[in-house]
C-alpha cells in the first residue's frame, strides 16, 4: 500500500517484482515438473508384473498424443545394459495411445528396468519408470534419475521465462491499446514510451531464452546443452519451436508497431492524420497480437484434449483481454506515478476497457474451466483444479479492487470532485517556493561576483533547481486526493495481478484435472482388460535342507483378478525337471487390509504339478503369497512373494 505521499515508481515497481519472484519461486518449487498433460495408463509387462518367459517387446499406453525420439523407452537388464533393439514401434490405434519397443533375444532371469521420457502434445515434458522381472525378482544395478523431466535449474529458468514472457506480452499489447484507445497524448510521454519498449525487449529476450532451453528442458536438463546446435535444430522441428520461431516473427511486426507509435503517430498534429494513423495501428496491432497470442494457443493447453478448434480461439481472446486489462493497468500506473497530467478522460476511458475485458474473461475463463476441468470432483480433487480455485479467489479480489479504482475514476470524471486548495494554503505554497527559488538564486548570485565560475557551487545550484521542481510535482500530486486514491487502488490491482499471473503460469505447466481423471480411468480399465491375458506368474526357489531339497516353485494365478481365478503350481528341481513332493500348501494374505491368511490346498495333478480352482480374491491390492512346500516328514520350508493382484 502506499501512502498521501506517494513513493517513486522504481520503487513501488521493485517491490512487486520482488513479490513476483518470491511468489513465482515457492510456486515452482511446489509443482512437480513432470506432472503434465499426458499420462501412463497402462504397460505390458505391468509394473511389478513377474513373468515366466521374457517378452518380444514392452509396450507403454498414453491419456493422450506423444512425441517419440529413439530413445523414449529405453529397457535395462539388471546389470544396467540396454535389453531393447532401440527401435519404437507405433501401435497407436484410434484413440489408444500406445507404443512399443522390441527386446532382444535369449534374455536372462532377473529385473528389468523400463525408462521413458517423451514430451505430450501440449509441450510439457513427461518421464517415469517401473521395473518387470523374468522368471524372479533380482537385485539390479540400474540407478534411475532423481530429477524428474523439466525439472532443475534448466526447468526453473524455463519457467521463468514463460512468466516473463506472458507479463511483457500483457505490457506490450495492453500497453499499445491503451495509449491509442484511452490517451494518445501518451503516445510522446517518455516514462509509457519506454515502458512498452521494455516490455516488447524482455518479450523477445524471453522467448529467444526459451527457445534455446527447449531442449535441455524437455530431454537432459543440463543447462550446457542451451547451446548444443543439433539439438536446437530438433526443437525448430516439433510444435513449439515452430510457436516460439512465429512468435520472434511476430514480434519483428510488434517493433514497427511500437516504432510507428512513438515516432510518426506521437508527432502528428493534423487531427484527421492522427485519426487515420490511428486506425491503421489498431487494425495492424490487434492482428500482430492476436498472432503472437496464437503462438500460445496452438503450442499449449488449448491445442489438445476436447473442441481445440473451439478452444484456440478462445485462449486467443482470453490472453488478449488479459493483456487488455492488466497491460493497460500497468502503464495507467506508471502514468499517474511518472505523468501526473494524465487525463482524467483518459482514466475513464480505460475503466470502460477494463470492464469489457473482464465480461470477455469470464466467458472465456468459464468456458476453459470446464474444457479443463470437467467434473466437481476434478475441481476439489486434483492439483489442477485447487490451483483454479485459487486463480478465481484472486480474480474476485481483484475485481473488488477494480470495483474501488472505478469509484475513484468516477469522482475523477467529475470536476466538482476535485477541491481547489485554499487561499492559506495556496499562500503556503507560494511562500515555499519563493523561498526554494531564493535558496537557489543565492550560490547564482555569489558565483556571478567571482570571476572563474566555481563548479562546486553550479552543481549546487543544479540540485536546488531540482528539489524546487520536485517540492512542485509532489504538490500537484497531493493536491488531487482522488488521484492519490487511485493510485492506491491501481497499485494494488498491480500487485494482486502479478500474483495471479504467477499462479496461471504454475496452471498451465500442471496437468488438467480432466485429463487427470480421465488417465485414472483409463489405467484402471487398461488394467482390468489386461489381466485376463496376464495371469500372475511367479517363480519362488526354496530350500528345505533336506536330501532332495533344492527346487522351484511356479505359481500361476490365472486371471489374476478379483473373484475366482485357477491356481497351478509346479515344483521343480534345479534343473527344471519336475520333483514329486508329498505336500504343497498356499495362503493368500492382504496385509493392508488385515485380510488373511486365506488358505489354499491344491490337488496333485501330477507330478510336480497341483492344482485349485476357484481360488477366490476377494479385494484388489498388494497380496502376499505363502507357499509351503515338504519334501521329507521332517523337511519343509515356507517362501513367500508379494504380488500386486486387481
Amino acid at each position: 500500500m502506499t501512502t498521501t505521499t506517494a513513493p517513486r515508481l522504481g520503487t513501488a515497481v521493485a517491490r512487486l517484482l520482488i513479490l513476483a519472484a518470491a511468489l513465482l519461486g515457492t510456486l515452482l518449487a511446489g509443482a512437480a515438473p513432470a506432472s503434465a498433460h499426458a499420462a501412463l495408463t497402462g504397460s505390458d509387462p505391468r509394473d511389478g508384473a513377474v513373468v515366466a518367459t521374457a517378452p518380444k517387446e514392452v509396450n507403454l499406453t498414453f491419456s493422450e498424443q506423444v512425441a517419440m525420439s529413439a530413445d523414449s523407452i529405453r529397457v535395462l537388464d539388471p546389470a544396467g545394459r540396454r535389453a531393447d533393439t532401440g527401435e519404437i514401434r507405433d501401435l497407436c490405434s484410434g484413440s489408444i495411445v500406445r507404443y512399443g519397443v522390441g527386446l532382444r533375444a535369449g534374455l536372462p532371469d532377473g529385473t528389468y528396468t523400463v525408462a521413458w521420457q517423451t514430451v505430450s502434445a501440449d509441450s510439457h515434458p513427461i518421464a517415469g519408470a517401473f521395473t518387470f522381472s523374468i522368471g524372479a525378482p533380482s537385485k539390479t544395478s540400474v540407478a534411475l534419475p532423481e530429477q524428474n523431466a523439466g525439472g532443475g535449474i534448466v526447468g526453473a529458468l524455463y519457467g521463468i521465462a514463460r512468466y516473463v514472457s506472458y507479463a511483457a506480452f500483457a505490457v506490450l499489447v495492453g500497453g499499445g491499446a491503451f495509449v491509442l484507445a484511452c490517451w494518445p497524448r501518451g503516445a510522446s510521454v517518455r516514462p509509457v514510451q519506454r515502458t512498452v519498449v521494455r516490455a516488447w525487449l524482455t518479450l523477445t529476450v524471453a522467448t529467444l531464452a526459451m527457445l534455446l532451453l527447449r531442449s535441455p528442458y524437455t530431454g537432459s536438463g543440463e543447462l550446457a546443452d542451451a547451446f548444443d546446435l543439433a539439438g536446437l535444430k530438433s526443437v525448430l522441428e516439433t510444435k513449439t519451436g515452430a510457436a516460439l520461431t512465429s512468435r520472434l516473427l511476430l514480434l519483428g511486426a510488434a517493433a514497427l508497431f511500437v516504432a510507428v507509435l512513438f515516432g510518426s503517430y506521437a508527432r502528428r498534429t493534423d487531427p484527421k492524420e492522427r485519426k487515420d494513423l490511428a486506425f491503421g495501428l489498431g487494425l495492424g496491432g490487434t492482428v500482430v497480437a492476436a498472432g503472437i497470442a496464437g503462438t500460445w494457443a496452438l503450442a499449449e493447453h488449448a491445442s489438445t484434449g476436447i473442441q481445440p478448434g473451439i478452444a484456440m480461439p478462445v485462449d486467443i481472446l482470453h490472453l488478449l483481454a488479459v493483456a487488455a486489462w492488466l497491460g493497460g493497468l500497468t502503464v495507467l500506473l506508471v502514468a499517474l506515478y511518472r505523468a501526473p497530467s494524465v487525463e482524467r478522460s483518459a482514466v475513464e476511458r480505460f475503466s470502460k476497457v477494463a470492464f469489457g475485458s473482464v465480461l470477455v474473461l469470464a466467458a472465456t475463463g468459464l468456458y476453459q474451466s470446464w474444457r479443463q476441468v470437467g467434473s466437481w470432483s476434478a475441481l476439489t480433487d486434483t492439483r489442477y483444479g485447487q490451483l483454479l480455485l485459487v486463480k478465481i479467489g484472486l480474480m474476485a479480489v481483484l475485481l473488488g479492487i477494480a470495483w474501488v479504482s472505478r469509484r475513484w475514476t468516477q469522482r475523477l470524471a467529475d470536476p466538482t470532485s476535485t477541491e481547489e486548495p485554499t487561499e492559506a494554503e495556496a499562500d503556503e505554497d507560494g511562500e515555499a517556493d519563493e523561498a526554494l527559488v531564493d535558496a537557489a538564486s543565492e550560490p547564482a548570485s555569489a558565483s556571478a561576483s567571482e570571476s572563474a565560475p566555481d563548479p562546486e557551487r553550479a552543481a549546487q545550484l543544479a540540485r536546488q533547481r531540482a528539489a524546487v521542481a520536485t517540492a512542485r510535482r509532489k504538490r500537484e500530486r497531493d493536491a488531487d486526493p482522488e488521484r492519490a486514491g487511485l493510485r492506491r487502488s491501481v497499485l494494488t490491482e498491480a500487485a494482486v495481478a502479478i500474483v495471479l499471473l504467477a499462479v496461471t503460469t504454475v496452471l498451465t505447466s500442471t496437468e488438467p484435472g480432466r485429463t487427470e481423471e480421465e488417465a485414472g480411468r483409463a489405467g484402471s480399465a487398461a488394467g482390468s482388460a489386461a489381466v485376463p491375458d496376464r495371469p500372475v506368474d511367479i517363480r519362488l526357489p526354496f530350500d528345505t535342507g533336506g536330501v532332495d531339497g533344492k527346487g522351484v516353485v511356479r505359481l500361476s494365478l490365472d486371471p489374476g483378478r478379483t473373484g475366482a481365478n485357477a491356481l497351478h503350481l509346479f515344483v521343480e528341481r534345479p534343473n527344471g525337471k519336475p520333483l514329486d513332493v508329498p505336500e504343497v500348501k498356499v495362503a493368500l494374505t492382504l496385509e493392508a487390509k488385515d485380510v488373511g491368511p486365506l488358505p489354499v490346498a491344491p490337488d496333485r495333478i501330477q507330478t510336480g504339478h497341483w492344482s485349485a480352482s476357484g481360488v477366490q480374491i476377494p479385494m484388489a491390492g498388494e497380496w502376499k503369497i505363502q507357499v509351503t512346500v515338504r519334501t521329507s516328514d521332517i523337511d519343509q520350508t515356507t517362501i513367500d512373494k508379494n504380488v500386486k493382484i486387481g
